[in-house]
């Protein structure tokens, strides 16, 4: 969550309501500084602070790192325990005293009760005075005030829970919404559609009978990128397809100039994945690996089990021309790897190794 200063302004006035709210219920007191010194409110006090540390350490502490990764017994064993701490920490620290015994003992005779000389004598309190006195207070905490604590931590528990989960989404739909205008622009953008379209011309030149195969590839990847795309999910057979014909033009426009090696195996059918999110792995190794002057060499495969895909992508490490700040940068790779992380938590793995020579990329994803 980016924290710019009307989001911490609502978070400050937030916390302070929230911090007064013991203050502002006390009943049966005139002024401030009288309902701070009660006992009840000073523990009340100490439970609101302690469940708004709570909130915070929730939000951006234990959620991210513990419940979207789905380590849930870790995840909820903490959360008991900080409960423990909020149940305990303000009887201990605002003990109840015992009024009854207190006031019994310190409770002043009848008038007119004095040995001669002045010396007043102390007597028992009647029954009339002790029935007037409040009943003596329990040393612990009250079954009132544990269940007061357990419904304020609950809604607490699920108010940071429902921010969260709504932040999330938010956030997804913003890298793939990103994600989408980053890899139009890369379609449609002048150097690879010249090189595409170059490609073609050559073809119709040549009076080759692959140009109108190429020109019905290129359309499939716009149509799917302008239409396709917009899904929160897709199919996975044509997310494969849009990946081929990718290829398949890459093989017209570099011809024999690169070694490409390029396979699919399993059943593609019947199984859905994110859309545009393999791509960008092959895109980046043809913008890094094919060189005419040196040796370039490409290999990607898919493999699709029941309820796993694993890619590998490797190619060459040759000395290329960077076409825009993006490219330079590793954009592109880092937005995947954002949606990557907000898409599949705790359902996929992202591997890259890099040497001298060569540049090498194993993901595995869980399938819908």
């Amino acid at each position: 969550m980016r924290l710019t200063f009307p989001r911490i302004l609502v978070h400050i006035l937030g916390c302070l309501i929230f911090l007064a709210l013991p203050v502002l219920f006390a009943p049966g007191h005139s002024d401030l500084m009288s309902v701070i010194r009660v006992e009840p409110t000073q523990r009340d006090l100490i439970t609101n602070l302690l469940i708004t540390a709570f909130f915070y350490v929730n939000y951006f502490l234990l959620i991210p790192r513990l419940y979207f990764p789905k380590k849930y017994f870790l995840f909820f064993a903490i959360a008991s325990l900080y409960f423990l701490l909020i149940a305990v920490i303000p009887a201990a620290l605002i003990p109840h005293r015992q009024y009854g015994i207190d006031r019994e003992m310190h409770a002043p005779g009848p008038p007119g009760n004095s040995k001669p000389g002045g010396h007043s004598v102390e007597m028992p309190p009647s029954n009339e005075s002790k029935s007037k006195l409040p009943p003596p207070e329990p040393d612990g905490n009250t079954p009132f005030e544990i269940v007061h604590r357990f419904i304020l931590f609950i809604a607490i528990l699920f108010f940071s829970l429902v921010l969260s989960i709504n932040n999330r989404w938010k956030q997804a739909e913003k890298e793939k919404i990103n994600a989408e205008l980053s890899y139009l622009k890369a379609q449609i953008n002048p150097h690879f559609l010249f090189n595409t379209l170059n490609s073609i011309y050559s073809l119709a030149i040549e009076k080759s009978d692959r140009t109108a195969t190429a020109v019905v590839k290129l359309s499939d990847m716009m149509r799917y990128v302008l239409t396709e795309s917009g899904e929160a999910f897709t199919a996975l057979e044509k997310e494969i397809t849009y990946i081929s014909n990718f290829i398949e033009l890459q093989r017209i426009r570099f011809g024999d100039s690169i070694r490409l090696n390029y396979s699919v195996e399993g059943n593609v059918k019947g199984k859905a994945i994110a859309p545009l999110l393999l791509i960008s792995f092959i895109e980046n190794a043809f913008k890094h690996g094919v060189n005419a002057a040196e040796d370039s060499c490409i290999n990607i495969t898919i493999e699709v089990s029941e309820r796993n895909l694993a890619m590998q992508v490797g190619n060459n490490i040759v000395a290329v021309r960077q076409n825009n700040v993006e490219e330079a940068n590793g954009l592109g790779l880092q937005n995947t790897k954002n949606r990557l992380q907000l898409l599949y938590p705790g359902k996929h793995s992202l591997e890259i190794k890099q040497t001298r020579l060569t540049y090498t990329v194993s993901l595995s994803i869980e399938l819908i």
